[in-house]
C-alpha cells in the first residue's frame, strides 16, 4: 500500500494543504485558506479533518505548526492564542484551549490515520536538509521559525523569536511581517541580513537554509552579502517536508520526538510494501 501523505502548513496568515505520493509529487493542491480568527484547537481539528475528506486517498497527515511542539503537544504557540491574530492581544480562554492541547492525538482519534505534529520550521527542514554537518533551518513569515540538525539528527526546539534584539523588542517583533510591511522590503531586508551575522556566532552553522512566505522578499543586495553557507529555500518546503518528516522519522533522525507513546503505534499501522 502506498503512503499517500497529507502536509498542512499552519501560518499566522494562511494554511497551505497539499496531497503526496509517496515520491513527494504532488497529488493535490488545495486553495490557499485564510487563517481564520478566532482559532480555537478544534477548529484546527476540523480544518485539517475537512481536507482528509476531500480526498479519500489519504493515509497519514503531516501538520506543521507555528510555536513549540513536544510529542504532538502544544507548549507555546502564537498567534492562535490571540482572538483577532497575529500582533492582536492574547485571549485567556484560547490561551487555556491550546497550551498542552495533543493535537497529534485528537487527530488520530478522530481520523484513526498516522499523525505527524511539528513545528512548521522542522517540517521545512525536513524537505532541505542533506543530513551532513550542522544544518539550521530560519523561516520569515509572520514571525521567525527555527529548527536546527546535526548530521541529520533534530536538536530540541528554540524559541529563537522571543529573545530580545533590539529596542527591548522580540526577533519576532523586529523582523515579523508588521515590520517588513511598515518598513518596506529594503530596509527590513537590512534587518535580515543584521539577525543572520548575530545568529551565526551563537549557533556556527556549516549550512543556514532560508524559507518561509518572505524569503523571496529579501532584497537582491541582502541575499549577495550572503556567503556560500545559505541557501534561500522555496516556501513549498512547507508542506513539500510533510513526506520527509516521515522518512526521517522512520531512519531515527527524529527520534527525540518519537517520545511520543502514539508515533511507533501508527508507523507501524502503515504497511510499507
Amino acid at each position: 500500500m502506498e503512503n499517500i501523505t497529507l502536509a498542512v502548513d499552519c501560518g499566522g496568515t494562511g494554511i497551505k494543504a497539499s496531497v503526496f505520493d509517496q515520491r513527494g509529487k504532488v497529488l493535490v493542491d488545495f486553495p490557499y485558506l485564510k487563517t481564520p480568527y478566532p482559532l480555537s484547537p478544534n477548529l484546527l481539528v476540523e480544518i485539517i479533518s475537512d481536507f482528509v475528506l476531500a480526498d479519500q486517498r489519504v493515509n497519514r497527515v503531516t501538520v506543521g505548526l507555528p510555536g513549540m511542539i513536544r510529542n504532538g503537544k502544544i507548549v507555546f504557540i502564537p498567534h492562535y492564542i490571540n482572538k483577532r491574530g497575529p500582533r492582536t492581544l492574547p485571549d485567556p480562554h484560547l490561551k487555556k484551549l491550546w497550551y498542552g492541547f495533543d493535537l497529534q492525538n485528537t487527530l488520530y482519534k478522530k481520523l484513526k490515520l498516522p499523525i505527524l505534529v511539528l513545528n512548521d520550521a522542522e517540517v521545512h527542514a525536513a524537505a532541505v536538509i542533506t543530513g551532513v554537518g550542522l544544518e539550521t533551518v530560519l523561516t520569515f513569515g509572520t514571525g521567525l521559525g527555527c529548527a536546527i540538525f546535526n548530521n541529520g539528527k533534530l536538536a530540541p526546539h528554540l524559541e529563537l523569536s522571543h529573545a530580545t534584539i533590539r529596542y527591548g523588542k522580540t526577533i519576532d517583533a523586529w523582523i515579523g511581517e508588521i515590520s517588513r510591511r511598515r518598513m518596506g522590503n529594503q530596509l527590513w531586508s537590512r534587518r535580515v541580513k543584521a539577525l543572520i551575522g548575530e545568529l551565526y556566532p551563537m549557533i556556527i552553522w556549516d549550512k543556514l537554509y532560508i524559507g518561509g512566505g518572505n524569503s523571496e522578499r529579501i532584497s537582491k543586495s541582502a541575499l549577495k552579502s550572503f556567503d556560500y553557507k545559505v541557501k534561500i529555500i522555496p516556501n513549498s518546503a512547507g508542506v513539500a517536508g510533510g513526506v520527509k518528516a516521515w522518512e526521517l522519522l522512520t531512519s531515527s533522525s527524529f527520534q527525540n520526538l518519537a517520545g511520543s507513546q502514539s508515533i511507533p503505534f501508527q508507523l507501524n499501522s502503515v504497511s510499507k510494501k
